[in-house]
């Protein structure tokens, strides 16, 4: 009987790699957007709509990109040209978006044609090609790793996000405090601190994700097909090779546990859709006192932000490490990390002191680490090898409804229920982890005899 090999530490290192340069990427997508798309003129009510560029895209790529690269085989490998093509055209999104002004000449601005819109679409764009280039990062290891291992790869990616993250949340203040790049700018236009920090972004990324291409290489199709055999799997023959409809197909018939996911990354999603968005207005006035974009005290929080996001990576990172799993449960782990999660959000609405949302943080990131981890993690496990990148595609769906629905629903909460005070948007957002950690109950995972 041929099974999958247990890799080293090094093998799984090497083929997540790639995901520290996307993590770079989301970072500075996650820090700065509000505050790229506010300098460019867009109100704070209007955020959450202009962020809704992101998980439209997603849901829409996500799927088609699992569905084609578990049917893709080349010389390139079968995950590998995916990785290629999303970090090219990522890499080129990073340098463009925070230089969406250059677009227009002066004297052009319309209300078709603006900065925020054309930044909005470059977010889009970054958003999208990211998607291309992490789902099949996810779907490949559920293609080299055994069962047994999926926790410690997923648990791996997990530390590599977040590196990426700490240190790409930090780019800002690092470009202002060590480069001395300015962290103001006229009206309209990003400070040179964020622009060189999405440039260094950028080649980070396109560096990481090459890493992994030259590093690792795929099994071959004949060794999947062992492998699937050997576990007793049937492999199903391709209905026919209309991929719209083999991928409605599969949606339909999609296994149980990612019903019973569904609802968990719904509360957990929106809540994490409601940090990045509010996280940098809200600061911005509950502590500084500023809602002028353009203001030194809104440029402060601005940086602030990406700090206070670097720590909550920075946690995520280290937690990634510690393999709780392995003692409480998958379950139980996860549930726990997001109630820690619900506890720091709404700590932040409660404290208008930066430094004790240092502590605010540590909660964020552990609850961070569990959900980049534990679904995926339990999820890999119940799913049929040849349509691991598919089903992996699909569950986004359960990511990017909840911040779909976020954007529409939240901008309007913002301005009428709220009075334009996006702090209240985060205590919001504590709360539906709660609701998250109530929802992990439904989830009947798979057993083993091994320890994962």
């Amino acid at each position: 009987m041929k099974t999958k090999p247990f890799l080293s530490f090094w093998q799984i290192w090497n083929l997540t790699f790639g995901f520290l340069g996307i993590q770079f990427g989301f970072a500075l997508q996650n820090a700065n957007s509000s505050r790229i798309l506010q300098t460019y003129g867009a109100d704070v009510e209007q955020l959450s709509l202009f962020w809704l560029a992101a998980p439209l895209t997603g849901m829409i790529i996500q799927p088609i990109i699992g569905h084609y690269s578990d049917q893709t085989w080349c010389r390139l490998g079968r995950r590998r040209p995916f990785f290629l093509v999303g970090a090219i055209f990522t890499t080129i999104a990073l340098i463009l978006m925070p230089n969406a002004g250059l677009f227009l000449s002066p004297g052009t601005e319309t209300a078709i044609l603006s900065p925020v819109l054309i930044g909005a679409g470059m977010l889009m764009i970054m958003d999208a090609s990211i998607n291309v280039t992490m789902e099949p990062f996810r779907a490949l290891v559920g293609d080299m790793l055994p069962d047994e291992q999926h926790t410690t790869g997923f648990s791996i990616q997990t530390f590599l996000i977040g590196i990426g993250a700490v240190v790409g949340s930090l780019l800002p203040s690092i470009m202002n405090k060590v480069f001395g790049l300015s962290n103001t700018a006229v009206a309209g236009e990003v400070a040179d601190n964020v622009k060189f920090a999405f440039y260094a972004g950028a080649a980070i990324l396109l560096a990481s994700v090459l890493w992994t291409i030259f590093k690792t290489k795929e099994y071959s199709p004949e060794e999947m097909a062992e492998f699937r055999l050997s576990g007793g799997e049937v492999i199903e023959k391709r209905r026919d090779s209309n991929g719209f409809m083999e991928i409605m197909h599969d949606i339909f018939h999609m296994p149980k546990i990612m019903l019973q996911l569904g609802l968990c990354q719904f509360f957990a999603w929106f809540a994490l859709y409601s940090m990045w968005v509010y996280s940098t207005p809200a600061i911005a006035e509950h502590v500084y006192g500023a809602t002028d974009p353009a203001s030194a005290e809104y440029a402060m929080a601005g940086d602030k932000v990406g700090e206070l996001f670097s720590i909550y990576n920075f946690v995520a990172m280290l937690f990634a490490l510690l393999s709780i799993a392995r003692h409480l449960g998958r379950k139980m782990t996860h549930a726990l990390c997001l109630c820690l999660g619900g506890a720091g959000l709404v700590s932040l609405y409660l404290l208008n002191n930066t430094g004790m949302m240092v502590f605010s943080m540590i909660g964020i990131g552990i609850a961070w680490a569990s959900i980049l981890a534990m679904p995926y993690a339990i999820l890999s496990d119940s799913l049929p090898a040849d349509k691991m990148g598919t089903y992996m595609g699909i569950f986004n769906f359960f990511i990017t409804i909840p911040q779909i629905t976020n954007g529409i629903i939240h901008g309007w909460i913002v301005r009428n229920v709220y009075h334009g005070h996006a702090v209240f948007a985060l205590l919001t957002g504590g709360v539906f982890l709660f609701f998250a950690a109530a929802a992990v109950s439904l989830v009947k995972e798979k057993k083993f005899s091994r320890k994962v």
